[in-house]
């Protein structure tokens, strides 16, 4: 009905033509459905990401879970180095912040090398070249550090070496700082091996006490086994070193100022004569 006298006739609701907008209301019920469907489709993809993802950044893998994968570059890096190569005890850093609001820890697990000395670097470059491929290792020489070694075994555990003393070359491999989680766990350290023996030979060659008490660190090889080193404590160095050993070695591996190593059955004895001490390790390896 037309309006009269430009108003409309009583009973009638004025006209919705296409200019004119939708209900507010409708538009908020819209824009709610729509956030609510864009926070489950996120909460969603979250959740299969945090299942099936590897990590994307060093504070989403815990010091609990990065451990063994530590272990394991270890293992490899005893592999590399060869028969002189003593395992370390591991060592757990906390204070480290993850966050600004988060503490962590580091674990840095290490094995040191001795050569003869001026082969330094050619170590590092021997054991580059025997890590796996795919951690991308070399070795690079500057002004202020000398030779260093740089690799990564994967999930944000980094490798490095470099000359640590004449004649000593020292491998690491470390977490970096990263959630705790439950803490690290050593590798089980297991019955007494080869080492027991060679380590009590060598300890007598040298006028120590008997029955001395070793630290004993393992480590998983990368083809089976285990690797072990059992570490006593350092006794005082006789007038030669050198040449107490020389009575329970057959062929030295190794014969410098600082340190002295040879073969007892499947054991390797090392002994650290850097020192005013002597420290003697002796170590089951990995097959390179």
């Amino acid at each position: 009905m037309a309006p009269v006298n430009g108003v409309e006739a009583a009973g009638h609701a004025p006209p919705t033509g296409p200019g004119r907008p939708a209900s507010s209301g409708r538009r908020w019920r819209w824009l709610l459905a729509a956030t609510v469907a864009w926070a489950v489709l996120l909460a969603a993809l979250t959740w299969t990401s945090v299942r099936n993802d590897p990590p994307t950044v060093r504070e989403q893998r815990t010091l609990t879970e990065a451990g063994p994968l530590v272990d394991r570059a270890v293992g490899a890096l005893v592999a590399a180095a060869g028969d002189t190569a003593v395992l370390t005890p591991p060592e757990v850093d906390r204070g480290c912040r993850v966050t600004p609001f988060a503490d962590g820890a580091t674990l840095t697990r290490g094995v040191d090398v001795f050569v003869s000395g001026g082969l330094e670097r050619s170590l590092l470059e021997r054991v580059a070249d025997r890590l796996p491929e795919s951690w991308r290792a070399g070795v690079r020489v500057t002004a202020e550090d000398g030779p260093r070694l740089r690799a990564d075994a994967g999930e944000f555990v980094t490798v490095s070496g470099g000359i640590a003393a004449d004649g000593l070359v020292r491998l690491t491999a470390d977490t970096g700082c990263r959630p705790v989680g439950d803490g690290y766990t050593a590798p089980a350290v297991g019955a007494d091996g080869a080492e027991v023996e060679a380590l009590a030979a060598a300890l007598r060659a040298l006028g120590g006490p008997p029955g001395s008490a070793a630290e004993v660190v393992v480590a998983p090889c990368p083809t089976g086994g285990t690797a072990r080193t059992a570490r006593a404590a350092a006794v005082p160095a006789p007038p030669s070193p050198a040449d107490a050993l020389a009575s329970v070695a057959r062929v030295p591996m190794l014969d410098t100022a600082q340190a002295y190593a040879y073969r007892r059955g499947a054991a390797k004895v090392v002994a650290d004569l850097s020192g005013d001490q002597v420290v003697v390790s002796v170590n089951t390896g990995c097959p390179a």
